[in-house]
């Protein structure tokens, strides 16, 4: 394989060599997003596994404290955070929703944290979607350009032989084989993402829903 790729690199032109290096940069950044996105998932699986402990803390301050240590990104503590800081009425005072409900505060400041928690959970998911989608185009383009420039070599020496056309288009049939190895590890991630952030959101949402519910009765 590494022979063949070798005589691949030293006969194409500089649009299949711009072709791989599309690619190649294709495949680093799905692996950084790959890698950055599964460690942080990671963290946040991890951060969830304690929220049954934040409503057995004895204190706000407590369970606040708790959820933070564990919650290295921020998702369920800063959803916490918000909402106490919400129902306090110290913190509320001189500002426009001083005199307002107190479920109506909790209800936008909730809003407004899931809203940034939803940015941070979709981020990093666009760019794996598109390479997963474009990657084996862009390898199916370098196949045609390849094979392309194989028919007319061979048209040109006026004599066309089995041989002569089977081993170029077989090595420009390489092209496809690693738009696929860029494609295929960004989709099956994107997919494996997504399905964590509907479990995640599932969470935040009952969360959100208790933390209102807790707040609004304490008040």
């Amino acid at each position: 394989m590494s022979a063949a790729l070798t005589q691949y690199w030293t006969q194409v032109d500089g649009f299949s060599h711009l072709l791989s290096y599309v690619l190649l940069l294709m495949s680093l950044l799905s692996w950084t997003t790959i890698l950055a996105k599964a460690w942080s998932f990671r963290q946040i699986r991890a951060a969830a596994v304690n929220l049954p402990a934040f409503w057995k803390s004895p204190s706000n301050q407590d369970a606040l404290a708790l959820l933070s240590a564990s919650d290295t990104e921020d998702v369920f503590a800063g959803l916490a955070r918000q909402a106490l800081a919400a129902a306090d009425p110290v913190g509320r005072s001189g500002a426009l929703n001083a005199k307002a409900e107190i479920s109506d505060v909790l209800t936008q400041a909730l809003r407004q944290e899931l809203n940034r928690v939803s940015v941070k959970l979709e981020s990093g998911l666009s760019p794996l979607a598109s390479i997963g989608a474009t990657a084996p185009f862009v390898g199916l383009l370098g196949t045609v350009w390849g094979i392309y420039h194989a028919l007319s070599s061979v048209a040109g020496s006026g004599i066309v032989q089995i041989d002569q056309l089977a081993r170029p288009v077989g090595e420009a049939l390489i092209m496809t084989a690693l738009g696929l190895i860029v494609a295929i590890p960004a989709v099956l991630a994107y997919n494996a993402f997504n399905r964590i952030n509907r479990i995640t959101f599932a969470e935040l949402d009952a969360f959100a829903y208790d933390l209102h519910a807790y707040l609004s009765k304490a008040e």
